[in-house]
């Protein structure tokens, strides 16, 4: 860490984020200024070199004078001049200046001059909040070789970090950046790694959980995939250990995240649970699933916002949505966040904290629908434990297709041939009403189209307060759906086959991803159209030919910045300058291995 005694230089340094050694070496010139005199002209570059006034001459538009340099006569030309210009460039001045030579009208020119205080050197350049001056200095005080090694840098790519800021004669800027690049990228992520490491805390879990889950598997009437029994086993080995678990299972549309989630349930009775859903309808899936597949003597209870005072006291599984936050839960040895990603933090530290009894902590899992980079889970690894579960149950046999108004009558069709076998679709609308600033269809705009054409149309969106109620209405007895990106997560339709996306290309492609998963929920054949105006849009079509939802993150990352990522998951909004998500897999494995967090 950099210990500065000076306030004013400790300010400085904290304004341009620089802590430590590793973070001030991070802050990069942004070329080289080569300082050295230049012992014959060269013409259309930047020379070094010194002169001596001889005469000026005043125009209203720039500032001109005639100097001796190289032993000949040149023009000095200063655009926009200041006072500064007209105090300094006096007749008989001497000094070195370093400036672009240019020959124009016949005559050479040194233009828009800077004055050099220090010559014979490369120095270099740096583009920060604080004046040029004060970082070099603040780079020479506080920027050392032996600091960057003290802090953990392996020593050769110290040596190449620090060398990128002491340049040598000969060695070009784009060079010597070139040569810096690995340690550029591997001093960032590993400076944010270590931050990130700091960041996790240990709990003493208010209770070890040695519940047994076998019989409960051994009863379901299907079998786990392998995936589901890893999920279960990491979280069995956490359930045994002294500090609380603070696990998050990341699985695809369809997985079987529940079942999981049920089996943890097991693992921890006779201890309490407690689970908090995104929405009402998800929580009553779950419910539904838990007195289906669960032993009848484990008392499940489902929290609705309009119960006044549900007795939990008896309860050994507690499911609801954030009301909870709203109730006085009894004390629980386990919360579970289902489809996390779509709670606030502060959320979901709300139901932590309600149940949490002192310095001790119940076991905490999060569940994800929505998969993330492999790169970026090596990343948050520095902070919680990930399980994984990419093996389906079943084959999902779902087919994607790009259609514009030309195929609009096919699909059509489709649709009408579907319904006639008892089958569903949903289409989803950009957005509920009018708007200029989209090219397609409103839900308000489209619906007098599939109303007059179809029957048991069903209209909802985020808004609609009687939402959950219409889903459960067309889960039963509907044919159409029409609705915003409403339905992206959690929802169960058996009959669901289809799903139209009008302005696919307005979503991300973890969005479509979820939406897709709708379909085909219990090995039903589906359909997924996304409807478009330009049907040759390549990150559509990569989209339509990519199955796993791992895969989908992955090809996401090459669309999108990985800041946005990284602040839309990790919630840390970072924006990497040098290390890259993508590409850059090899440089976070060594900087874990170095830090020892892998």
């Amino acid at each position: 860490m950099i210990t500065p005694q000076n306030p004013k230089d400790k300010a400085s340094l904290a304004k341009i984020g620089a802590f430590s050694g590793v973070e001030l070496a991070l802050i990069a010139p942004v070329r080289y200024d080569d300082l050295t005199i230049c012992a014959t002209p060269k013409i259309n570059e930047l020379n070094t070199v010194e002169i001596v006034v001889q005469s000026v001459k005043t125009h209203p538009r720039f500032f001109k004078a005639s100097a001796i340099a190289w032993g000949v006569e040149v023009e000095i030309i200063i655009f926009n001049p200041t006072a500064f210009h007209f105090t300094t460039f006096k007749s008989g001045a001497r000094f070195f200046v370093r400036a672009k030579l240019e020959r124009n009208f016949g005559a050479t020119q040194l233009v828009q001059p800077k004055i050099v205080a220090e010559t014979g050197k490369i120095v270099p350049v740096y583009k920060t909040t604080l004046a040029q001056k004060t970082v070099a200095r603040l780079m020479g005080e506080y920027l050392k070789l032996d600091d960057l090694i003290d802090e953990g840098m392996p020593q050769v790519l110290a040596q190449k970090l620090f060398a990128l800021h002491e340049p040598k004669a000969g060695v070009s800027f784009d060079n010597a950046l070139k040569e810096a690049m690995y340690a550029l990228k591997f001093a960032e992520i590993y400076i944010f790694l270590k931050k990130l490491s700091s960041k996790k805390q240990f709990f003493k879990a208010s209770a070890k959980l040695d519940g047994d889950e076998r019989a409960f598997v051994k009863s379901l009437p299907f079998a786990l995939t392998s995936d589901q029994r890893k999920a279960i086993e990491d979280i069995k080995n956490d359930f045994l250990k002294d500090n609380a678990a603070r696990r998050v299972i990341m699985g695809d549309v369809g997985s079987g995240k529940t079942v999981v989630i049920l089996a943890s349930v097991m693992m921890a009775y006779p201890k309490r649970s407690v689970l908090m859903a995104p929405t009402t309808i998800l929580a009553m899936q779950i419910f539904n699933e838990s007195k289906r597949l669960l032993p009848p003597h484990v008392k499940v209870v489902l929290v609705e916002s309009g119960d006044k005072k549900p007795n939990l006291t008896e309860a050994d599984f507690i499911i609801g949505t954030h009301a909870l936050l709203y109730r006085e839960l009894p004390k629980c040895d386990l919360v579970m966040i289902d489809e996390q990603h779509r709670f606030g933090t502060a959320q979901r530290d709300g139901v932590h904290k309600l149940v949490s009894d002192g310095t001790a902590h119940p076991h905490f899992l999060q569940f994800s629908a929505t998969p993330i980079p492999r790169t970026m889970s090596l990343i948050h690894s520095s902070l919680v434990n990930y399980s994984f579960i990419k093996e389906m149950p079943f084959v999902k046999n779902i087919s994607t297709f790009i259609i514009g108004k030309s195929g609009f009558g096919k699909m059509l069709g489709h649709i009408e041939n579907e319904i006639k076998h008892g089958r569903q679709t949903i289409v989803i609308y950009p957005l509920v009403e009018e708007s200029e600033a989209y090219n397609y269809q409103s839900i308000d705009e489209g619906r007098a189209f599939w109303e007059k054409r179809y029957k048991d149309v069903y209209v909802t969106h985020g808004k609609d307060k009687n939402k959950e109620q219409i889903l459960e209405e067309f889960d039963k007895k509907g044919s159409i759906l029409l609705a915003t990106t409403v339905v992206e997560v959690g929802i169960s339709l058996p009959k669901l086959s289809t799903i139209v996306i009008v302005g696919a290309e307005h979503l991300g492609l973890a969005t479509l991803h979820q939406l897709r998963g709708r379909v085909s929920r219990v090995g039903l054949e589906g359909y997924c159209y996304l409807y478009t105006n330009n049907v040759k849009n390549e990150r559509l079509s990569e989209f339509a030919n990519t199955k796993s939802g791992f895969d989908i993150a992955e090809l996401d990352l090459n669309y999108r910045q990985s800041g946005d990522v990284l602040s839309g998951i990790l919630q840390h909004g970072v924006q990497f300058k040098w290390f890259s998500l993508k590409d850059d897999k090899k440089v976070l494995l060594e900087a874990q291995k170095v830090l020892g967090v892998f």
